[in-house]
């Protein structure tokens, strides 16, 4: 118990920097320790814990700091991009301001604004103004409005580089998709979607929820590459697809909190047709 208490005596097991001072029993201060901690943590050799509450706040800035004292920067990471042009073949994309622009939607919010696409970018830098490409739908389109998020509050900026994550109105795209600056064919994540596995019925108890029922699987489609809405012109039904029970089943689930839209959920139907077999 008293070893477990003691983080010098764990890291020093995982850090040879801090052992070398430890065994030469020099003094080790505070800094050192985080530097060891966050040495160690990048090399996945120690699991900083942290107790706390969202109620009340509780242990809520400690947590803060230790993401920005222990977790990895941007530059601390590699990332892997797909080159469309070969072929997908993947390779290490620096994460550099002065490299082309690379860019993630990774997801998307409907606002009061319209539709608010979360980008995370992973090279180069965009600006207000900037015409970016779509390396999904091979699309241009003008970026008309930059925002950083802070907690609820959106501040506008003029542009943001390498390491950023912000927020941009007025993208008419998918979640999963990739923009460029035009100058390089990148993904950061395959442009071939998985076909779906399963399929369910789905229809709204009320026709009053109609609009809302539309509106949503609308939303949901763009969110989710790997979710498919279709209808069946012979049963008349909305069919919905994706990649499992568990899939179809959390979109049904937000369909009712989220629109307030109730639905039977089935099997769907199979028009079955005759065929004359023999002469009457």
């Amino acid at each position: 118990i008293s070893q477990l208490a003691d983080p010098v005596r764990l890291l020093e097991q995982v850090d040879d920097q801090l052992a070398e001072l430890f065994l030469a029993e020099e003094p080790i201060d505070p800094p050192v320790l985080v530097s060891a901690i966050r040495r160690a943590t990048l090399a996945n050799k120690f699991c900083p814990v942290f107790m706390g509450s969202a109620y009340k706040n509780r242990g809520v800035q400690p947590l803060l700091d230790g993401v920005a004292d222990y977790l990895p920067c941007p530059t601390d990471v590699v990332n892997t991009a797909l080159d469309i042009s070969q072929g997908e073949s993947a390779f290490s994309l620096p994460c550099s301001p002065s490299g082309p622009f690379v860019g993630l939607a990774f997801k998307l919010e409907e606002g009061k604004y319209g539709q608010l696409t979360y980008m995370r970018i992973y090279s180069g830098k965009v600006s207000k103004g900037d015409i970016i490409h779509n390396s999904s739908t091979g699309k241009r389109t003008r970026v008309p409005r930059l925002v950083r998020i802070h907690s609820d509050e959106l501040e506008d900026i003029q542009s943001a580089s390498a390491g950023d994550i912000v927020a941009l109105f007025g993208i008419e795209c998918a979640s999963g998709d990739t923009f460029t600056d035009g100058s390089v064919n990148y993904a950061m994540t395959s442009i071939k979607v998985p076909e779906p596995v399963m399929s369910v019925s789905l229809t709204p108890k009320s026709t009053d929820q109609l609009p809302n029922f539309r509106r949503a699987l609308q939303r949901f489609q763009r969110e989710d590459p790997t979710f498919h809405v279709s209808n069946n012109a012979e049963t008349s039904e909305t069919i919905i697809s994706g990649m499992g029970e568990l899939h179809l089943d959390i979109y049904v689930e937000r369909l009712r909190r989220e629109y307030k839209v109730d639905c039977d959920v089935g099997r769907p139907k199979v028009n079955y047709r005759e065929t004359i077999q023999t002469r009457g």
